[in-house]
């Protein structure tokens, strides 16, 4: 059978077919403005398959326009949502329902990668970060700007900021370079924050996972962060297996 994965986040599309083993074919990035997709970006989409799993985050609108273009090619089409508990995983939020489905998938990839605690950081129009102990337990998160929108909320409230450009520095003399700075530095912080209250309350140092179209700004200045660019496509196709009960 035909499978792709779809995971429609607030700045791009990523799709993927998944494999007979569980893992996932190559990925198709689609960028996006936010309200809608750019000309032809259909032309990008597979013609014909059998059944599409998809996971968004995006604007209503987003996600029509999404489901009406599979539903022209795909047979089935199922929508994931954040479940209370998913195998050993278990959501803190009281409400599930409230936590991005997004954030949930890349829990059940991290816990299927092995079990050690993890403190996930996902960094894409916004800055999420979760911590998942070593039993299964999701301890909560945070939600902030990332360090791109950070730039564009400046660039659009005062037009002389540039929205990019600059380089890091500890304490720059420069404007660009102290936009850079300051904007990928809150991002740093509170990560490095969240690590350290990781580690006080779980009585170890957990992993720390970074996904994400803007995680590469973070890197360079996390030397233990480990790259998981395709973390939510991971746990979809997590889902998407369970669901078809393979």
């Amino acid at each position: 059978m035909t499978v792709w994965l779809f995971d429609l986040g607030n700045s791009r599309l990523k799709c993927a077919p998944l494999r007979e083993d569980g893992g996932l074919g190559g990925i198709v990035h689609l960028a996006h403005d936010g309200a809608g997709f750019g000309r032809d970006w259909q032309a990008a989409l597979p013609e014909r398959i059998e059944a599409a799993y998809v996971s968004s985050v995006a604007q209503p609108a987003l996600r029509v326009a999404l489901l009406d273009a599979l539903t022209q090619r795909c047979g089935r089409i199922s929508l994931a949502r954040t479940q209370a508990r998913f195998g050993e995983v278990r959501i803190a939020y009281a409400r599930p329902e409230r936590l991005g489905v997004d954030r949930f998938l890349a829990l059940l990839a991290a816990r299927a990668r092995d079990r050690a605690p993890t403190l996930l950081a996902g960094i894409g129009t916004a800055l999420t970060i979760d911590l998942l102990d070593g039993d299964g337990r999701h301890r909560g998160g945070r939600i902030a700007p990332s360090p791109a929108l950070m730039r564009a909320v400046l660039h659009a409230r005062a037009a002389q900021l540039p929205e990019q450009g600059g380089r890091y520095a500890e304490f720059a003399d420069d404007t660009d370079d102290a936009l850079a700075s300051g904007c990928d530095g809150a991002a740093l912080a509170l990560v490095e924050r969240s690590l350290r209250a990781a580690t006080d309350l779980l009585g170890q140092a957990p992993r720390l996972l970074v996904h994400g179209g803007g995680a590469e700004v973070l890197f360079e200045r996390l030397p233990q962060a480990r790259a998981a660019p395709s973390l939510v496509l991971e746990g979809l196709a997590i889902w998407a297996t369970a669901s078809d009960g393979r």
